[in-house]
């Protein structure tokens, strides 16, 4: 029986306050994304296999929870927010000409390994800017990450950039074998900088291509990387993806957050469906990522609608382990009163819960034919409420108890409820 109460490995269970911050934080980021227009659209959690097969640059097959339907059709947990919305966009919105802005908040499921306690169900918060490729669309994603954070609690944070067509143009350039390009990314992606260095002498290329990846880790840091970046690009296509980012982040200039940013010519990303600027959010507190996202212009494509997109999620389990560790408050809207009654006071806790309720005050109303008033006070610093309202014997008047202050004072009807 008590295996019962134990969840699978790689999830768990989320409540009391751990939980009411979690929802604040989730309405935090929701409502900076209904600020900026983004409109909320739910998923399924889960679909065809196909929406997410490997040559869409999702996620590998092995890393997916997969299942059988009745007619014999594979489907998997969602474990990518992003091909879903592509999917519903093509669908709903395929005759739309106008950009459309679509934001989510969704559980995402991983079968991966679980090491370092890496969880296999997360909940992601994000938005997608459908039907626009210009650099303005890059910034404003951008913008949105940045105030997302900020309206969170979260103050200490860093957002890179990079680009996916610069690391691409320098494999063509370099004319590298697609086997050993994954290879390559693998290496980058792990910072591996020793590996990186043997790999490159290793391969048959130019010496002149051989210095530009070994370079490549350099790359990284202020606007000025972007100038070294430049300097070192040989083809139009890795010149065109410094130009960009030096384009948004003049824009983000504008905004006035590009305190906030950085860039990394060598970063990486897991989806292989990113085209452009690419981006991850880090904070300390945490051993990963808490934001990534990127362009992705041909993913659209592959359900029938080409258009250009850009997007970004959050990741909000690991957004509030930083903020726990930074010993961030986050101030919660929970039951925060307790009213307890005598069972002869029925009629008139009932009466003056509904009155509070309708005032707008977080009740819960209790007997007290069961449990002491001792025993709620225990129970209400239990639960973090912030008071507890006695119906008197008489009822003709409250005892007043402020948990969080220790004090008590009793007070007849009419008062009470002439303050409330």
């Amino acid at each position: 029986m008590e295996q019962l109460l134990h969840t699978p490995e790689g999830v768990r269970d989320i409540y009391n306050g751990e939980f009411a911050k979690k929802l604040t934080v989730e309405k935090r980021i929701r409502d900076m994304l209904n600020l900026y227009g983004y409109q909320d659209i739910q998923t399924p959690g889960f679909e065809f296999f196909d929406i997410f097969r490997k040559e869409r640059g999702s996620v590998a097959s092995k890393d997916m929870f997969k299942f059988f339907d009745r007619e014999g059709n594979t489907l998997v947990l969602r474990p990518d927010m992003t091909p879903s919305i592509a999917r519903c966009a093509a669908k709903y919105y395929s005759e739309e000409t106008v950009p459309v802005r679509l934001c989510y908040l969704g559980n995402t499921y991983i079968n991966n390994s679980s090491y370092q306690g890496r969880l296999k169900e997360c909940t992601d918060a994000g938005g997608e800017l459908i039907g626009d490729g210009s650099v303005q669309a890059d910034a404003e994603i951008v913008a949105l990450v940045i105030e997302c954070l900020q309206k969170t609690g979260l103050q200490e944070f860093q957002i890179e950039l990079g680009h996916a067509g610069f690391f691409n143009g320098l494999m063509d350039e370099a004319a590298i074998p697609e086997e050993e390009r994954e290879e390559l990314r693998k290496l980058f992606d792990n910072k591996n900088y020793f590996g990186i260095e043997t790999r490159v002498s290793q391969m048959d290329i130019s010496e002149e291509n051989r210095e530009i990846f070994q370079k490549l880790p350099q790359m990284f840091g202020s606007c000025e990387s972007l100038t070294l970046a430049k300097s070192m690009a040989r083809s139009e296509r890795t010149l065109e993806a410094v130009r960009r980012l030096e384009q948004i982040y003049e824009i983000l200039k504008l905004y006035g957050l590009e305190k906030y940013v950085s860039f990394d010519l060598g970063m990486m990303v897991n989806y292989r469906y990113y085209t452009g600027m690419i981006l991850k959010g880090y904070t300390y507190g945490t051993g990963d990522t808490i934001v990534s996202g990127g362009r992705y212009d041909t993913l659209m494509a592959q359900f029938g609608k080409d258009r250009p997109s850009v997007g970004f999620k959050i990741s909000v389990d690991g957004l509030l382990t930083a903020m726990e560790r930074q010993k961030i408050v986050i101030e919660t809207e929970t039951v925060n009163t307790l009213m307890v009654y005598p069972a002869s006071q029925l009629a008139l806790g009932i009466m003056l819960a509904e009155q509070l309720r309708r005032d707008g005050l977080r009740l819960a109303l209790h007997s007290l034919e069961e449990h002491s008033l001792e025993e709620y006070i225990d129970y209400g610093k239990r639960m973090g409420m912030g008071g507890i309202l006695c119906i008197q014997k008489d009822g003709r008047s409250v005892e007043v108890i402020d948990l969080a202050a220790g004090s008590r004072r009793t007070m007849d009807l009419t008062t009470f409820l002439k303050e409330g």
